[in-house]
C-alpha cells in the first residue's frame, strides 16, 4: 500500500470531531498524537503546542542542507459532526475512493503533505525549510491557525484543502450575525394583548431574501463568484398557548474581496429601520458574532507559478499533461479557509489538494489517485522552491 494511503487510513479511522461544533466531541488530542509520532518516524523535528486546551497543534520541521526559502504545507486535522453516517471512521475504498468522515475535508489534503514531507526526508532537502503545519478548529473559530502564525513564520505555504487538483489564489469570508426582533408575551386567547416576535421576524426573512437576490444578481469577484447570505439558525417561542415575547435569528453573510464587516453591518441595519419606518411597534437589533475575511492573492506571484510549473511537470511524468496553460487553472474558492489567517500574517498562500466529493455531508469521498498526485507535486514545489 502507498504510504500516503496508508497514513490516510489511519487518520481517517481516528475521531477528531471539532468539540465546537458537537459539544463533548473528540477534538483533535488524538489524531495531533498520531501526527506528532509519524513525523517523528519520519525523520522531522517536532512541536507540539496547544491552540486551546486539550487543542493541540502539531509542526514538524525538515531543515535543508544549506540556507534558502521556507515553504509550509498547513492543514487542518478537525472535522464535522458525523450524524447520520453509518461508519464514519472506517474507511473504506471502493472504485479508486477512500470514504469516511474527512476523507475529503481535508484529512486526504494531510496525508498527502506530510508524506510529501517523508519523500523530502529520505532524498535529503537541498536547501531552505520545509514546515508541517497541522492545525485545530478550522470548522469553527480557526484558534489553530490563530496560534499558528503567532509562533512560526515562512516564505509561502500552501494550505492542502480539497480544489480538486486545481490551484485557487483565493476564496470568500463570512460574517455571522445574529438578528433578534422582541414582541409581547401574552395569554394565545388575547391578541390585543400581545404582539408576536416570530411573525415580525418573518418580515426580516422576507427582507434578506430579496437581499440575498441582490447580492447574487450583484457585482462578482472573476474566480470567486458573487457575495450572498442564507439563514442558519432560528428559535423563538416559549409554549404553543402563548405569544412569542422574542425571537432570534442567524445569518451567514459570505463576503468577496473589497466587502468589508462594516457594510454587511450597514445591511442589517438597513434592513431594522426600514422595517421600524414601516411599523412604529416593530421591535428589532443585529450584532455582529464572528467574521473571517477574503482572501486573494496576485496571479502572478511567484507561489502559485512555481506551483503550476510542479503540478505540471507531475502531470507530464503521469501522462496527464493539462490541456491550457497555467494561467487558467488559478481558481478561487467558495469557502473560507485558513489560507486568510496565514496571509494576514504576511505568510503569501495558495490552495491545493486532492478531489473528491460530500465534504459535511453523510457520505464524503476522497479520489485516491489525486492524493497521490497532490503528495507528488507537494514535493516537486518543495524541491524547486
Amino acid at each position: 500500500m502507498d504510504p500516503a494511503l496508508r497514513l490516510l487510513r489511519e487518520l481517517v479511522a481516528i475521531d477528531s470531531v471539532n468539540p465546537s461544533l458537537v459539544p463533548g466531541a473528540a477534538g483533535e488530542a488524538a489524531i495531533a498524537d498520531a501526527i506528532a509520532s509519524h513525523l517523528r518516524r519520519i525523520g522531522l523535528d517536532v512541536e507540539v503546542h496547544e491552540a486551546a486546551p486539550g487543542r493541540p497543534n502539531v509542526v514538524g520541521v525538515l531543515e535543508g542542507r544549506r540556507k534558502g526559502r521556507s515553504l509550509m504545507f498547513c492543514g487542518h486535522v478537525d472535522t464535522v459532526g458525523v450524524e447520520g453516517m453509518q461508519a464514519p471512521f472506517d474507511p473504506i475504498e471502493r472504485e479508486g475512493r477512500l470514504y469516511g468522515r474527512g476523507a475529503q475535508d481535508m484529512k486526504s489534503g494531510v496525508a498527502a503533505m506530510i508524506d510529501a514531507a517523508r519523500v523530502l526526508a529520505s532524498e535529503g532537502l537541498d536547501a531552505g525549510r520545509l514546515v508541517i503545519a497541522a492545525v485545530a478548529d478550522e470548522e469553527y473559530g480557526s484558534a489553530g491557525a490563530d496560534a499558528l502564525v503567532a509562533r512560526w513564520r515562512a516564505d509561502a505555504a500552501v494550505v492542502t484543502e480539497p480544489t480538486d487538483l486545481q490551484i485557487a489564489i483565493g476564496h470568500k469570508g463570512f460574517c455571522w450575525v445574529e438578528l433578534e426582533t422582541r414582541g409581547r408575551a401574552a395569554h394565545g386567547s388575547r391578541p390585543k394583548d400581545g404582539r408576536d416576535a416570530i411573525v415580525r421576524m418573518g418580515r426580516v426573512l422576507h427582507e434578506l431574501e430579496w437581499l440575498d437576490r441582490r447580492l447574487q444578481s450583484g457585482a462578482a469577484h472573476p474566480l470567486m463568484g458573487a457575495a450572498s447570505l442564507h439563514a442558519s439558525l432560528i428559535t423563538g417561542g416559549r409554549e404553543l398557548s402563548s405569544y412569542p415575547d422574542r425571537c432570534m435569528l442567524t445569518v451567514e453573510r459570505r463576503t468577496i474581496p473589497g466587502e468589508d464587516d462594516g457594510a454587511v453591518t450597514a445591511e442589517m441595519e438597513a434592513i431594522l429601520a426600514r422595517l421600524r419606518a414601516a411599523d412604529p411597534e416593530f421591535e428589532g437589533t443585529s450584532r455582529r458574532t464572528f467574521s473571517r475575511p477574503p482572501y486573494a492573492l496576485a496571479a502572478d506571484h511567484p507561489l502559485p507559478l512555481a506551483l503550476a510549473d510542479a503540478l505540471d511537470r507531475c502531470s507530464e511524468r503521469d501522462g496527464r499533461a493539462r490541456e491550457n496553460g497555467r494561467a487558467r487553472h488559478f481558481v478561487g474558492m467558495s469557502f473560507w479557509t485558513d489560507a486568510a489567517v496565514l496571509g494576514s500574517a504576511g505568510i503569501p498562500s495558495v490552495l491545493f489538494g486532492p478531489g473528491g466529493a460530500g465534504l459535511h455531508s453523510v457520505e464524503e469521498y476522497v479520489e485516491i489517485q489525486d492524493v497521490l498526485r497532490c503528495r507528488d507535486t507537494l514535493a516537486a514545489l518543495a524541491r524547486a522552491w
